[in-house]
Formats: structure tokens, sequence, C-alpha cells
């Protein structure tokens, strides 16, 4: 840990750590301090603070660890595939991109054993436009080249993309349909999870009840932001945790393989052509048959 204290500086936070240690990048700093490994007198705060003489500000500067990014052969659902971009559904259980805890086996290496992918989300992330959680399944979009990045990424930036999950939340929900407008930022109490909080991101959330059974209820939700952890984190905090998850979730719950949340509507345009593209691929097994028992066993 590296600890500063403010003198005669003022300024942004970012702008004034950057000064103070320039053999570490702003663009670094600013994804610091969005993951709370930058505190002020113990605090997270953004980027934009403006520091103050006194303040203490310490830095959690994460240890570098050795990544090799191998392609590797493992199947792939491939809904659509073209020049410049590939749809894919992704099972739950399988991780999006390399991570210390998760160096191989994911779905960036699967993907570069079949095709070249974008670079500009970097060397661990090529390709990636959008995520969703290991323990979540579905739909992603992801781009073959910059210039198909660049447009998918510039469409999730206005939020003109169609993106619709599935999901089982505990207890039955009075209303039909439902905006949860929350900000969202990594809680205070524990850095493994998400919360909503006063100064995070804006995050809304749209919902609509497909069915309420005795003790559950099966939802749509559309995602007009797209945080980490969003529907999970908002659905618990309108006392409706997704059923499963191990994060946001109760003890006593159905049993799977992970939160009971699919991806299973993705629209965009077409990066060359403009043409609207929409896909949708059926919730899995275990989901299904989940439903199936639930009603025999749950209806109202």
């Amino acid at each position: 840990m590296t600890e500063l204290v403010i003198q005669n500086e003022t300024g942004r936070l970012d702008k004034v750590v950057s000064q103070l240690m320039p053999e570490i990048s702003r663009s670094k700093l600013q994804h610091w301090i969005r993951s709370g490994d930058v505190l002020v007198n113990g605090k997270m705060e953004k980027s934009k603070y403006d520091v103050q003489s006194g303040d203490k500000i310490s830095l959690i500067e994460p240890d570098p660890v050795a990544l090799d990014l191998v392609p590797q052969d493992i199947p792939l659902d491939i809904v659509y595939e073209d020049d410049d971009v590939i749809v894919v559904n992704k099972p739950q259980g399988m991780v999006v991109h390399p991570s210390p805890g998760h160096p191989d086996g994911t779905l960036v290496n699967a993907l570069l054993f079949h095709s070249p992918l974008s670079t500009i989300n970097g060397a661990f992330r090529p390709g990636i436009v959008h995520r969703i959680d290991k323990d979540t399944s579905g739909l992603l979009m992801v781009a073959k080249n910059d210039k198909a990045h660049q447009s998918l990424a510039a469409q999730l930036k206005a939020k003109t993309n169609v993106r619709e999950y599935i999901a089982l939340v505990h207890q039955p929900i009075k209303e039909e349909s439902g905006i949860i407008k929350a900000p969202l930022g990594r809680s205070p109490r524990d850095r493994m999870k998400q919360a909503v909080v006063e100064d995070g991101r804006p995050a809304v959330t749209h919902f609509k009840v497909e069915k309420n059974y005795e003790n559950y209820s099966l939802i749509k939700c559309q995602l007009e932001t797209g945080r980490t952890h969003q529907i999970r984190v908002h659905m618990q905090y309108i006392g409706h945790p997704v059923v499963g998850d191990p994060l946001y979730g109760p003890r006593k719950t159905i049993k799977g393989r992970g939160q009971f949340l699919h991806a299973a509507k993705l629209g965009f345009k077409h990066p060359t052509t403009g043409e609207e593209l929409i896909f949708e691929v059926p919730i899995p097994p275990i989901f299904k048959s989940t439903l199936d028992y639930l009603d025999k066993t749950n209806s109202i």
C-alpha cells in the first residue's frame, strides 16, 4: 500500500495522484479509483473529488500477475457470425475473459481459437464489448475487428441496443411491471459486491412480471444501463433477489449451478450494413426443468 498526504496540491483526485506518481497512468488510476483501490481518508471517492490540504490518500496497488492468453479448442454455441461480429450463447459457469483467478478456459480463450478479434479492449479482453457474469447464461456480441468494436460500443453508450434477460426471483411481485432507478457502485462493506450507493453510477432496470408463483416470480428485465451485477443488485434492493444468487440472494434457495438469470434477447445495428439484428435463445435446460417443477408444485 502507498500512502500520500496532500499538502499544497489542488484539483481532481486522479489528476493530483498522477502528478505525485507519474509512473502510473491516469487511466489506470481512474480504474483503481472506480474499483475502490484508491481511498481518501479511508473512504471511496470519485475521480473528480476535489482534494484538500491534509487529505490522506491510500493506494492499494494490485499485485501484477503474469497471464498467458492461449487460444483453446473449447466448443462454442455460435448463434450468428460474419466478417465483423460473432453472437455467442455463453453457457452458465463460463468466465468471459481471463483474470488472475481464471487464467484460462474462458470464452475469450475459445474465441481466439476460432477467429481473430478486435484489439480495442486490451490484451486480455479482445473482442469483448460487454460482459455477463460467470453464472449467467445467454447472449453476448463480440467484435472481430476494431471498426466493429467501435460501432457496437457506441451503440451501448447511446443505449440503442436491446438487452433482455429472463430471471427467476424470490417472492411474487405485486406490480405487473416497474422501473428501478438506483445508482450502483462498489459496496463500502464488501469490496466483492456492488451496492446501491448515493454517489454511484446511474443504473436503470425495467422489469415485467411473466408469472407469479407462491414463493417466486418469473420476470423479464431490460437493461437501460449495463452496470456490474445490475439486475442482481437491483432485484435484491427491492426485496426480490435472483434465485440461486450466491452473492446477493438468501442461503435457502433452489438448487442449481448459479443464479437463474439468462440473457435471452440481444439486438443491435450491424456495424457495416446498419441492418437491425435481433437474436433470441431459449433458457438453459436446468432453468426450464426448474420452471416445470414450479408449475407443478408452486403455482398460485
